[in-house]
């Protein structure tokens, strides 16, 4: 097994509890198929599921959901991908922990559509919620992506002028680009969160048929983004502060692309 790289001795615990809640949530699962092929009148769907008030099972099922996500993005987070650098920042673990979650919703994403299109080209019964889940889904993934870039320092960055600069313009320059970071996540918070707020205590819907509460959650959702977004910033300017302007933005090399690209080429030799 690789090397943990923050979980340690708590990586077997993490991983047990992500095992038990993907367990439930799969016999819940089964447990909803199972109810509305027997009683199709009565049964839990997706209309249902973003309604859980007054539905016990339904609240149990979100929980579940909840749990497994949580405890799989700590588990996936101890693994250091092969192009990924080492952690250095104080906000990192905060960062690879949400990049986690940010893949599993992409995966999510294609389940749910390729079960719309079997629904909708092989069983001829296409959804009213596939389409408006992956685009509730999506928007997640697109604002914990920017999170993960700015970890990643992958963000496009231009250096012709930087690297000529000394060290301490150098530094000078990192420390100006954060504060305008920072002072636009002021900026929109300031600006947004009011209506934010006004549409995260209504919960406001979509106003489509499923109607989910995507502005009340996408909303709000996207001022904590940016808030997270400006502390990797400061994390990033901290961590970075002593090091070398070559090791900031050094390409990294694929070594196991590289390998696979030679083995094809040998198989095709």
């Amino acid at each position: 097994m690789s090397k943990s790289v923050w979980l340690g001795r708590a990586r077997r615990p993490v991983k047990l509890s992500m095992i038990g809640f993907c367990g439930v949530a799969l016999l819940l699962y089964v447990w909803l198929v199972a109810a509305r092929l027997t009683d199709p009148d009565t049964a839990i769907g997706m209309h249902e599921m973003i309604r859980p008030e007054g539905r016990p099972m339904v609240k149990l099922m979100l929980a579940t959901l909840a749990g497994a996500l949580f405890f799989t993005s700590l588990y996936l987070s101890d693994f250091k991908g092969d192009i990924e650098p080492a952690r250095k920042g104080f906000f990192d673990i905060v960062s690879l922990v949400l990049s986690r979650a940010a893949m599993i919703l992409v995966a999510l994403i294609v389940l749910v559509m390729f079960y719309e299109v079997v629904s909708r080209y092989v069983f001829s019964q296409p959804t009213l919620w596939a389409n408006e889940l992956s685009l509730w889904l999506a928007a997640f993934v697109f604002l914990l992506a920017g999170q993960y870039a700015m970890q990643q320092r992958s963000h496009i960055r231009i250096y012709v002028i930087y690297d000529q600069m000394p060290r301490w313009m150098r530094k000078a320059s990192d420390t100006l680009s954060v504060l305008l970071i920072v002072g636009f996540a002021f900026a929109l918070v300031w600006g947004g969160f009011n209506d934010a707020e006004t549409r995260f205590l209504r919960m406001e819907t979509f106003g489509t048929a499923w109607d989910p509460p995507l502005p009340g959650t996408v909303k709000p959702f996207l001022l904590i983004a940016i808030i997270l977004v400006a502390v990797q910033a400061v994390s990033n300017l901290i961590a970075d502060w002593n090091r070398e302007a070559a090791d900031l933005h050094a390409d990294e090399i694929d070594e196991v692309e590289i390998e696979s690209i030679r083995r094809t080429l040998e198989d095709r030799a």
